[in-house]
């Protein structure tokens, strides 16, 4: 069996029960795993600890950029495996983080394409065809940016690669359960929004929700992908209304 890998396995969770288990399994070849839960109330925990080697830290949600900092900190390796639930690593995707980080010259971050699922359809458009993020990287050459309450960033002080073998993404388990998270993020952003002085228009709010959905149905394809990729498309620029709602709320307190 080959050595444990000297990476560190990150994630942040609340009732991920139908998850936990894969994901921490994508974790394997990781010498250490850390979960930052946000006081699950289904079994995502129980199922944690029949993980050895996991690390469960308990926190009160405030946004995901602290949640994801705080496993930041309390992890002992440089690299880091940043994962979401929802995301699944293929063989070959695993043999290339292996031996990437085993390199003399490695990057200090590094991109991941996603392969998006829509109820386990794969969706090939709808701007999801571009779709990447930092998943691996150097602990101290990048940190994530505070004032980013959903869609975390993470900035980087050093050299960007992108690994060529995607990881799957299965975001959307179902309609209701992926429409209550676009209403979720869109009204953290639009918390984020009125918290650096942003005011409320109708205009921008309804121009940006309708090009959103033009971009991704139409410049980005999403009618190629059929039903799915309509009500992709749909929920994506519910999100944008949503933030728009939200800080015209926050702004009338």
């Amino acid at each position: 069996m080959e050595n444990k890998q000297s990476i560190t396995g990150l994630i942040i969770t609340y009732n991920e029960e139908k998850n936990i288990r894969e994901v921490l399994g994508c974790f394997d070849f990781c010498d250490e795993i850390i979960i930052v839960d946000s006081y699950s109330t289904d079994k995502t925990l129980e199922i944690a600890k029949e993980f050895s080697n996991v690390k469960i830290i308990q926190n009160k949600f405030e946004d995901f950029t602290k949640q994801r900092n705080l496993a930041l900190e309390n992890a002992n390796n440089d690299w880091i495996l940043f994962l979401d639930g929802d995301e699944r690593i293929t063989p070959p995707l695993r043999k290339e983080i292996i031996e990437t980080v085993k390199k003399a010259d490695a990057k200090d971050a590094y991109y991941f394409y996603r392969k998006f699922f829509f109820e386990n359809r794969p969706i090939n458009y709808s701007g999801t065809q571009n779709d990447k993020n930092f998943r691996l990287f150097r602990k101290s050459k990048a940190k994530y940016i505070v004032d980013k309450k959903v869609h975390e960033t993470l900035e980087v002080n050093g050299t960007i690669g992108v690994l060529k073998n995607k990881l799957l993404h299965y975001s959307v388990s179902d309609y209701e359960s992926y429409k209550q998270k676009m209403l979720r993020y869109g009204k953290l952003k639009g918390i984020e929004l009125a918290e650096k002085g942003k005011k409320y228009n109708t205009i921008t709010q309804f121009s940006k929700t309708f090009f959103n959905f033009f971009k991704t149905y139409i410049l980005k394809l999403g009618i190629l992908d059929g039903e799915k990729g309509l009500e992709l498309c749909y929920l994506q620029s519910l999100y944008v209304f949503e933030t728009y709602r939200a800080l015209k709320k926050e702004n009338k307190k």
